[in-house]
């Protein structure tokens, strides 16, 4: 009896010691479990408190499990450094949420300062709050509120900011900028300014290295000075002031404008435009329309073609000029006593309700205000029709008062019963016009006359004058009809 008491007893103790040993296990796995839980598994990945004045721990406090920090605050993260004033450390979350003079430094190149900050250790983000400044090389970025992932290496603001990169300064509601690569975005009410140009648009592309911005908005706009480009989309650098447009932009250049599908626009240099380009001079009251377009703003030199038109406007009626190419020569650019010369060559055509003309090509010169036609010109004016070798017409405000037809020079005048023609051949032919209308012709060398007499009373027909002269002065009325005629001496027959 005693040898079985003794038994039961010890076998009663093991069942005990093995509850025992069965509890302790469960307690340890869910220890190490919690531990893997809340713990990097790396020990590189942890926060490390480097140093503080004051530290304890308040487990049943407002921040259970954070670890209280005070007075010269110290964490290290990754090659990254935290210093604050005070600082909630939470070593088994990884974070710490830090307040007063926080200032994080990574590497030599990235600083950045708040009022207070909250940094996770395990996604490396941070949240910066109050007079937020960040520091990368030379560009400082100024918010309120900011989150930077280290892990993906971009920075993001959204409550209003500003970057400043040299002289030039962005300003927008939003925004992310990435160190590694120095490219920035900016979204809503974008800014950017410098010495030259202020930009505006709705969003922003900005590349720190090259200076240049991309700007996308249907209401953008780049002002330097006089000059004002609208467009959509625009690449623009804001240290050579180059500017690539799409989308049917406009440059505005103080009295003049140019529009196209895509313009290439240099500041004081050479500028390209494409597709559907509008050239508009509202001083001079002149336009062109082309598919390609060249114009340099330092020598006044202009190239167009494909079906380039020429639009003058000063006066009542519109003149039209089409050719296959124009371009515009500029002299004594940016003085007083400037002047052009415009050529247009290759199948020229002229028109204005007054006046028309064709010629293979022409030049107009603005210092004498005359246009010059070249080979087979033929001009019409008023049932008149002039042709010759080269024909030079003298404009007065945009009005025709002379012209000159030099070699084989024709007049023929229509006359009202629309069958006969009045005509006159010689070497060289000069006619004056008042109004716009013509007044006198000279016609000199070998002159042939072939006229029309009109009766006065019934506009009839009484015969046929045929005449040869060395000259001959003919004067029109007002209403466009022959007059008188003189001549020095003459010779022909007269038939009726």
């Amino acid at each position: 009896m005693i040898l079985n008491k003794v038994a039961n007893s010890i076998y009663r103790g093991h069942r005990f010691i093995f509850l025992i040993l069965c509890l302790f296990g469960l307690f340890l796995s869910q220890a190490m479990t919690m531990d893997k839980k809340h713990h990097p598994s790396n020990t590189t990945d942890r926060i490390y408190l480097l140093h503080s004045d004051e530290l304890y721990y308040n487990q049943f406090g407002n921040h259970p499990g954070a670890q209280v920090v005070k007075g010269h605050v110290a964490f290290r993260h990754q090659g990254a450094f935290l210093s604050c004033d005070s600082a909630y450390y939470y070593q088994e979350s990884n974070s710490v949420k830090a307040f007063g003079h926080v200032y994080f430094r990574q590497g030599d190149t990235l600083s950045l300062s708040c009022e207070r900050a909250t940094y996770d250790g395990t996604a490396q983000q941070m949240e910066a709050r109050k007079n937020v400044v960040v520091h990368h090389r030379r560009q400082i970025l100024r918010t309120d509120s900011l989150n930077y992932d280290r892990l993906y290496n971009q920075i993001f603001f959204f409550d209003g900011g500003s970057l400043v990169d040299g002289h030039n300064r962005l300003v927008s509601d939003w925004g992310t900028y990435y160190p590694e690569t120095r490219q920035a975005v900016f979204y809503y009410n974008v800014h950017l300014r410098s010495p030259k140009h202020i930009i505006s648009t709705d969003t922003l592309y900005y590349d720190v290295k090259k200076a240049s911005a991309h700007i996308l908005g249907p209401r953008s706009t780049i002002r330097s000075g006089q000059t004002v480009i609208r467009t959509s989309n625009a690449y623009y650098n804001t240290r050579t002031d180059r500017a690539r447009m799409y989308g049917r932009s406009t440059v505005v250049d103080g009295t003049r404008t140019i529009t196209g599908d895509s313009l290439f626009y240099v500041k004081n240099g050479n500028s390209w435009g494409y597709g559907r380009v509008v050239y508009r001079d509202n001083k001079n009251q002149n336009a062109l329309h082309c598919g390609l377009f060249r114009y340099n703003e330092r020598t006044g030199f202009g190239f167009a073609t494909h079906n380039p038109v020429a639009y003058e406007y000063s006066h009542k009626d519109t003149l039209y000029v089409h050719a296959d190419t124009m371009k515009i020569y500029t002299f004594n650019i940016n003085k007083k006593d400037a002047y052009r010369k415009v050529l247009a060559f290759h199948k020229v055509r002229a028109f204005r309700t007054d006046i028309q003309a064709i010629c293979d090509s022409l030049v107009y010169n603005s210092k004498d205000s005359c246009m010059t036609m070249y080979h087979d010109p033929i001009v019409w004016n008023a049932g008149r029709q002039l042709l010759g070798e080269v024909i030079n017409a003298y404009l007065a405000d945009s009005t025709l008062r002379k012209a000159d037809v030099i070699g084989q020079a024709l007049s023929v005048e229509i006359l009202p019963d629309s069958i006969h023609f009045n005509q006159i051949s010689s070497r060289v032919m000069h006619s004056y016009f008042k109004n716009g209308n013509p007044h006198l012709s000279v016609a000199i060398g070998n002159v042939q006359a072939v006229y029309y007499p009109v009766n006065d009373k019934d506009s009839s027909l009484t015969g046929l004058n045929y005449t040869e002269t060395d000259t001959m002065r003919m004067y029109m009325s007002p209403q466009k009809q022959l007059q008188r005629i003189w001549m020095p001496k003459s010779q022909g027959p007269f038939i009726r």
